[in-house]
């Protein structure tokens, strides 16, 4: 049946916006790149500056983002809560982290005191996930994809304001650890050494999942399950027991971002995770949805974007204070990448059956 002129029409004017925004988007970031260089206000350590605290910043948005990219992996589901466990994580880690300054544990042992603090974090993190998993979703696994969402949202508000009910709606401040004071001085270029630490200690659990992913046993089965549950559970592999997993893992490593965001930027309260939950589930998109690679890519990506971006893209086209735009920047980028390569960075085209 030929599509109507009317429709056509529409088509065709929604093509040409979608175009019209793309080269507009592509103009300013061209513009203001070249003006903020001709400029010359940025010296080259303050940029090095930005990309350094972009690594650090993005290597939690990775972190976060595995969660829900290994869940989506599995369950074709987005778990709009996993925001809130990386908000438990943090608080968990607050409480032990207090606990050995108060006892002068942590000044005089500060990596054990670091450790310490984001294994509580994970098992935290780990328990509460596995509660939301086994009373939110499970009774829900056959459902229509809308109500595991809902179901996942109501999770959500549930985490916030329990904790807003047991520790109150005030911050807390993460206590200062003083070796990690400072800076490094890395090639010439003095680095904050809080920022090495959160990037290093990010990279070193990336590694650890991809490792536990693509080498072993349980990684297999669920890159099996991903592919097809029905065909994985005839191959004798425990689906529930995959799935639960998943989740466990996701959890653990929302925690340990938790800790590090909160060593990052010095406190917590019941409503952090909303904001890290919401760019790690752009990055997991960004990189490619149900891909853990791509998780890991559109984080770092992410992060290096939110931070140069202000001052790269918009200082020289005289925008005032732009940094305070750096969210709207992030989600442009999101827009940007999905209008050109809908997959993301390293995402695949889903089959008609996975979809």
């Amino acid at each position: 049946m030929r599509a109507s002129l009317g429709e056509r029409l529409t088509e065709w004017a929604v093509a040409g916006f979608l175009w019209g925004f793309r080269i507009l988007i592509i103009l300013i970031i061209v513009l203001g790149t070249y003006f903020t260089a001709r400029g010359g206000k940025y010296t080259s350590s303050q940029w090095i500056d930005f990309v350094v605290f972009g690594i650090a910043r993005g290597s939690i948005y990775a972190l976060i983002a595995l969660g829900y990219t290994m869940v989506y992996g599995i369950l074709r589901m987005i778990n709009f809560a996993h925001g809130d466990i990386f908000m438990t994580g943090a608080f968990g880690g607050y409480f032990v982290i207090k606990a050995m300054s108060a006892s002068g544990f942590l000044d005089q042992n500060p990596v054990l005191g670091i450790v310490v603090s984001i294994l509580f974090a994970m098992v935290i993190a780990t328990s509460i996930a596995l509660l939301v998993e086994r009373i939110a979703y499970r009774p829900l696994r056959g459902a229509p994809r809308l109500v595991p969402l809902i179901s996942a949202i109501g999770a959500s508000f549930f985490l916030e304001y329990a904790f807003r009910g047991f520790f109150g709606p005030g911050v807390y401040a993460y206590p200062a650890i003083k070796v990690l004071e400072g800076q490094w001085n890395i090639l010439g270029q003095p680095i904050l050494k809080m920022q090495v630490v959160v990037a290093v200690s990010a990279f070193v659990m990336m590694t650890i999942l991809y490792t536990i992913v693509m080498r072993t046993k349980v990684g297999k089965a669920m890159r099996a399950v991903s592919e097809d549950k029905a065909v994985a559970e005839l191959m004798g592999i425990d689906v529930n027991r995959i799935i639960v997993s998943t989740f466990a893992i996701g959890a653990a490593m929302a925690g340990a971002a938790g800790v590090l965001y909160a060593l990052l930027y010095k406190q917590v309260n019941y409503f952090v995770g909303f904001t890290p939950g919401i760019k790690a589930f752009t990055a997991a998109v960004l990189g490619g949805i149900g891909n853990v690679p791509g998780a890991m890519v559109g984080g770092l990506v992410l992060g290096i974007f939110e931070s140069l971006g202000p001052s790269l893209f918009l200082d020289g086209l005289g925008i005032t204070r732009p940094y305070q735009l750096q969210d709207a920047i992030a989600f442009t980028m999101l827009v940007m990448v999905l209008l050109f390569r809908p997959s993301g960075i390293l995402g695949e085209r889903i089959t008609t059956k996975k979809a």
